[in-house]
């Protein structure tokens, strides 16, 4: 589903999904709002959605439709501002990109995300990671997120540092000399033992926990 309150807007990317054969556009909205009623009637895997739209708006949408088991939301903006990446991945987002992204990596995102994965824009996961380790952001405090990897088991410690550090299942399976299987039974063990939904998620508690670092 898409959202957007710009008709035009919405249409042209509503265009660009239904085009490809294995995605279909179930609806559009142009708020928050009817983006929380219509999900719930036609249940969407993926929802497309604006942050700035009149009356509730895209962060607030999102907070009300990731509060419970439903689709995942990819937030699509023209707005890069810090304040917009981290407000909409606490809400619950399981992407951001800009609105200035190719098609093609439009609809990479959505598969990506609708197989269970989670992606942000290169061009602020650098400074979004920064803000993480900064403790800028209005995360949890180190300790307390530290104590949430004590019920990880070791090998899970090191897919989730893995995960953190941008890496796909399969990199990570040959990392650790494992096949791919193994790899994600380990990545859905530790996202239900961190109540993480996804893996942007449990990248945050990895970074706030000071289990990883950003490279310099």
């Amino acid at each position: 589903m898409v959202v957007d309150d710009q008709p035009v807007v919405a249409a042209g990317f509503a265009a660009i999904i239904d085009a490809e054969p294995d995605l279909t556009v179930v609806g559009t909205a142009p708020d928050g709002a009817v983006a929380v009623a219509t999900a719930g009637q036609l249940s969407p895997d993926v929802v497309v959605m604006d942050i700035r739209m009149p009356g509730v708006d895209g962060l607030t949408a999102t907070r009300l439709l990731t509060a419970q088991p439903g689709p995942k939301v990819l937030v699509l903006t023209t707005f890069d501002l810090d304040a917009y990446v981290y407000a909409a991945l606490r809400a619950g987002a399981s992407g951001f990109l800009l609105k200035d992204a190719e098609p093609a990596q439009l609809l990479t995102a959505i598969r990506v995300i609708a197989a269970g994965e989670a992606l942000l824009a290169p061009a602020v996961t650098g400074r979004l990671i920064e803000a993480f380790v900064a403790g800028t952001d209005g995360a949890a405090p180190a300790p307390q997120r530290r104590a949430e990897l004590s019920g990880l088991t070791p090998r899970e410690r090191d897919v989730l540092r893995l995960i953190a550090s941008g890496l796909s299942n399969a990199e990570i399976g040959t990392s650790l000399g494992v096949g791919v299987g193994t790899v994600k039974s380990h990545v859905n063990a530790l996202l239900a033992k961190l109540g993480a939904r996804d893996r942007v998620q449990a990248t945050i508690v990895a970074y706030d926990a000071g289990l990883v670092s950003p490279q310099r």
